[in-house]
C-alpha cells in the first residue's frame, strides 16, 4: 500500500493541470481529507443535504466552496469551507498536495466555474460537527475505487438531454461527476501509478 508520505511526495513532484483563464472565473476550491485506517487508505466524503434548488442536492463530495474576498487563496478556501461545513480544523502541516482543476458552471449560473481539490491527511477518529448543508460523512476505502469491478454506470438527464456516466455506489451511495473526477485523479494517476 502506497503511504501519506510517497503520496505527498508524488504530489510534490507532479504539476496539477490548471484553467488558463481561471483567474477570470468564479473559483472554488475542495479538501480531500485522507487517512491510514487499518492498514489501508480512505477518502471522506461528504453527504450533501437535500434543499430544493441545490443542482447538488444530496450529492458525494468534498467539503469545500466558494472562494470569498478574506480567502487568502484557494488553499485557504478549503480550508475555511472545512470547518464551516463539518467543523473539523485542517492543519496546514497535513497538507500533501494538490489535484487538477476541474471545470463546471456556477450554482445558478451558467457561468464557468474552476474549482480547485486540495489533499490533507487526517489521523484517527476526527470528531466533526456538521452544518446544515451537510447530511453525513463517509469514509470510503480508495482500494474500493482501485478496483475497476466496483464501477458502475448510469443515467443522468437534464433538461431533456440524458448520457451515461461512470459512477460507484458505497454504502448506498453514489459517487460520481465531479467528485469522480477528482477522485479517479488520485486513485489512478497518483496511487496506482506506485
Amino acid at each position: 500500500m502506497i503511504s501519506l508520505e510517497q503520496i505527498q511526495h508524488k504530489l510534490h513532484y507532479r504539476r496539477a493541470k490548471t484553467q488558463l483563464l481561471r483567474r477570470f472565473m468564479i473559483r472554488s476550491s475542495v479538501a480531500a481529507m485522507i487517512r491510514e485506517n487499518h492498514g489501508q487508505l480512505e477518502v471522506l466524503l461528504i453527504k450533501r443535504a437535500e434543499r430544493k434548488g441545490d443542482r447538488w442536492s444530496g450529492h458525494m463530495a468534498f467539503p469545500g466552496g466558494r472562494v470569498q474576498v478574506e480567502d487568502m487563496n484557494t488553499r485557504a478556501t478549503a480550508i475555511r469551507e472545512t470547518e464551516e461545513e463539518i467543523g473539523y480544523t485542517l492543519p496546514l502541516e497535513n497538507y500533501l498536495g494538490r489535484l487538477s482543476d476541474v471545470m463546471t458552471l456556477a450554482h445558478g449560473t451558467k457561468k464557468p466555474m474552476v474549482v480547485s481539490p486540495y489533499i490533507f491527511s487526517v489521523e484517527g477518529e476526527p470528531e466533526f460537527s456538521l452544518n446544515h448543508e451537510v447530511d453525513r460523512v463517509v469514509w470510503l476505502p480508495l482500494s474500493f475505487l482501485a478496483n475497476r469491478d466496483n464501477r458502475e454506470s448510469m443515467r443522468w438527464e437534464r433538461k431533456g438531454v440524458g448520457m451515461t456516466l461512470p459512477c460507484y455506489f458505497y454504502e448506498g451511495h453514489r459517487i460520481w461527476g465531479l467528485t469522480l473526477k477528482m477522485l479517479d485523479e488520485l486513485v489512478f494517476d497518483i496511487i496506482r501509478e506506485s
